[in-house]
């Protein structure tokens, strides 16, 4: 497998030449005049335009958050690297126009196969009332070797150096994957009476203990030994990049297994995209083609931090058990005595099912019944917990109440 990335590298130089000619077509469009819209150019402007937009990229595309409404005001946002770190930042989204201070808030974002701004609405919708930073995940393979490794517990570590940069009298709230280190790092924060340990964690459709509700991905992390996912899904990253040599799970990869749950829908919204370019119907493509450009941004994770999330979160449910270590510690949830917990879990999620968030409720021991919370959002599936219109009328709701009660 090792010449896998390689392979895929070269598949992808031997389209680009079709994609830019299909790219530079596009451009001509409108020298064309009137023959332009006619009916047969259109379906061949709409074929290249699918063609050449069917691609993935490896690098983070733009938050693009300039501006939010607070209150009644619109208060203009800018991005500023608030620790930068050789395997993520943090990034703070910056209101200079908020009078009074609002609550700060840490985003923990997935590192599972795709940018941190795959969070994106879920940030805008903080921000209305929030002090909004974020885990920028980079690229493992622009990440040069010189960096070393990165794993389970650099994962924990970052999201506990994180809450040390932003200070006391921060809130958490995780969103998927990061569910389980993120509970684990506020543990150990807890346990070390950390002044920086975070005053209330959400954590939104993470697998806690999938045990509790088994899925199609649970049995896909279960189903082979954690030697199987080394020989046949670890590469190493081409020369030609930051990071050659080092060892990774390549993101391609992983949006394959992602698009293999759904491969009927994704085929379907593809042919609805080049419908509706062929009928000159733009502003309705435009929404399958933002929705598609951020899907289709990939990030390469870590052979370490790849094969460790398997084998402790999904295999062993070590945090479940009570067995987790971080740094040769074992992780106490029953530790967390301050930090006031709500988890949310939307009722058609085939991610995390109902059932794997909340069972961090059984674990955290240490909290009070009036420090727990849950919440179940009708008529969501994974990404309804955090992005769309449920998110910001129904759950968001949830976690605004929760941070200003424990602020």
């Amino acid at each position: 497998m090792q010449l896998l990335y390689s392979g895929y590298q070269a598949f992808e130089d031997l389209l680009t030449p079709a994609r830019f000619a299909a790219k530079m077509a596009l451009g001509m469009r409108g020298s064309l005049g009137q023959f332009g819209d006619w009916a047969m150019p259109r379906r061949m402007f709409a074929l290249m335009d699918v063609f050449q937009g069917a691609r993935l990229t490896h690098h983070r595309p733009a938050y693009n958050i300039h501006k939010v409404m607070c209150g009644n005001a619109e208060v203009a946002v800018r991005e500023e690297v608030a620790l930068d770190l050789p395997f993520g930042d943090l990034l703070h989204f910056v209101k200079d126009d908020v009078a009074t201070p609002q609550p700060r808030v840490l985003v923990v974002a997935p590192m599972s196969g795709h940018f941190a701004t795959l969070l994106r609405n879920t940030v805008e919708t903080l921000l209305q009332d929030h002090d909004v930073y974020i885990t920028d995940w980079k690229n493992a393979r622009d990440v040069p070797a010189s960096a070393g490794s990165f794993g389970f517990d650099d994962y924990m570590a970052y999201v506990i150096a994180f809450f040390q940069e932003m200070g006391p009298g921060a809130h958490l709230v995780s969103v998927c994957q990061p569910c389980v280190p993120a509970l684990a790092a506020v543990a150990v924060m807890a346990e070390d009476k950390d002044p920086a340990t975070p005053r209330s964690m959400t954590l939104m459709g993470g697998p806690i203990d999938t045990r509790a509700a088994p899925t199609v991905v649970t049995e896909l992390a279960t189903e082979k030994p954690i030697e199987w996912f080394e020989d046949h899904l670890i590469t190493r990253v081409p020369m030609r990049y930051a990071g050659g040599g080092r060892q990774v799970y390549p993101g391609f990869l992983q949006l394959s297994a992602f698009m293999s749950m759904n491969m009927e829908r994704h085929g379907a919204q593809h042919r609805e995209l080049y419908q509706l370019l062929a009928d000159g119907k733009d502003v309705e493509a435009d929404r399958i083609k933002t929705f598609y450009a951020e899907y289709f941004a990939v990030l390469d994770m870590t052979k370490e931090f790849y094969l460790e999330t398997v084998d402790r979160v999904f295999q062993r449910t070590l945090l479940a058990k009570g067995e987790l270590l971080y740094r040769g510690n074992k992780v106490n949830p029953g530790a967390i005595r301050k930090t006031a917990l709500l988890t949310v879990e939307g009722e058609k999620d085939d991610v995390c099912a109902v059932g794997q968030t909340a069972a961090a409720h059984a674990l955290c021991t240490g909290l009070r019944p009036h420090m727990k919370r849950h919440h179940l959002q009708p008529g969501v599936g994974h990404y309804g917990v955090f992005s769309g219109s449920k998110w910001e009328k129904q759950v968001y709701p949830q976690v605004r109440n929760m941070i200003l009660a424990m602020n």
